[in-house]
């Protein structure tokens, strides 16, 4: 059996709703902050919503283009007006794309996928209160939709490919594969993940509030929406 049959499939209902937008990669992060953020390795975003304040903290040192694109779309006023339209209690809540009429967004080109890059940079994993691009089953489709974890979700983490080709050792899914040729390994969407590039470090019991919302239909989407909906009133960054 080959590596690429033998590898199990990301949970894509995980997070497919129409996602996130980049900046094909052309853009520094640092060019896209106001010269008061320049020397801030760390910069802040406030989401302020209809159920109370979230700061997020961004890590372009990990995740630079990643960061770039969701600070561009904070400028221009993208996810003012837009709401939470997933939401799952034991798994994470997710916004970015829809207005409060479910209408999807425009979006810039997708941002590169940069999963392995972060971790491979000391970035963190997809746990409790960290902020990561949602997107389809494309790697590389990205866009502006982000999602914030409410649970560890190790199964969301991308997967650090080893150096060598052939790779002598390679683990994943609890098997251990030897010698396998590297293309193989890149070429493996289910090794991406979903890019982490910030944490929530402060109103995660807004978070917490936003989880535990009913959900139901809504729009397009026959379950997970809040039922009271959890608008992002405007985005900014801190000063």
């Amino acid at each position: 059996m080959s590596v690429l049959h033998a590898l199990v499939s990301l949970t894509a209902a995980g997070l497919r709703r129409r996602w996130a937008v980049g900046l094909g990669g052309a853009v520094l992060a640092a060019a896209l902050l106001p010269a008061a953020h320049a020397a801030d390795a760390h910069p802040k975003v406030r989401l302020t919503t209809s159920m109370g304040d979230i700061v997020l903290e961004l890590y372009p040192d990990k995740a630079p283009k990643t960061v770039a694109n969701f600070l561009q779309y904070v400028k221009d006023k993208h996810y003012d007006g837009t709401v939470f339209h997933r939401v799952i209690s034991n798994f994470m809540v997710q916004g970015g794309g829809f207005d409060t009429a479910f209408k999807e967004k425009n979006t810039r080109a997708p941002v590169p996928h940069e999963g392995q890059a972060a971790l491979e940079r000391g970035g963190p994993r997809n746990t409790v209160g960290t902020v990561a691009m949602a997107r389809t089953n494309d790697p590389q489709s990205a866009t502006a939709q982000f999602f914030i974890n409410v649970k560890d979700n190790p199964f969301l983490d991308p997967t650090i490919i080893p150096p060598g080709d052939p790779v002598p050792r390679f683990e994943y899914g609890g098997r251990v594969y030897e010698n396998t040729p590297r293309a193989n390994l890149i070429g493996a969407a289910q090794l991406y993940g979903y890019t982490v590039f910030g944490k929530v470090v402060a109103g995660m019991g807004v978070v917490n509030k936003i989880k535990e919302t009913p959900t139901g239909s809504g729009g397009p989407f026959p379950t997970d929406v809040p039922q009271t909906p959890v608008t992002i009133l405007k985005a900014t960054l801190e000063k």
